[in-house]
């Protein structure tokens, strides 16, 4: 990229969003960001380096998704696939459980509920 000087990390955390709206639940065709499944993303720098770690904490539309592993490895794949990240966590958790309320817009136009 023609980016001159450091990257910072909101940069970074836009690009980890952008990441995250390629990533789908493969029962649902919205993106997870979409549907309201990333609760928290965190970009911190390497300390003595110009890479940052990347910490999202995400959640699945119900508890018994099979796919979560999946979904969450794809996740961390790609935001490890933005340059300067060079640590990705991607933690699953239950609280607070999903509902539909939080779908974005979008999702709720795509999955016909507006």
């Amino acid at each position: 990229s023609a980016a001159a000087g450091p990257v910072t990390p909101e940069q970074v955390e836009k690009q980890v969003w952008e990441a995250l709206k390629t990533c789908y639940d493969p029962e649902i065709p919205v993106n997870i960001v979409d549907l309201g499944l990333v609760y928290d993303c965190v970009v911190s720098p390497v300390e003595g380096s110009s890479s940052f770690r990347v910490n999202v904490k995400m959640t699945l539309t119900a508890p018994g998704c099979g796919m979560g592993p999946m979904i969450a490895q794809d996740a961390q794949n790609k935001i490890l696939s933005i340059e300067p990240v060079d640590e990705a966590n991607v933690e699953v958790v239950w609280d607070p459980p999903w509902n539909q309320s939080m779908l974005s817009e979008a999702a709720k136009l795509q999955l016909g509920l507006m």
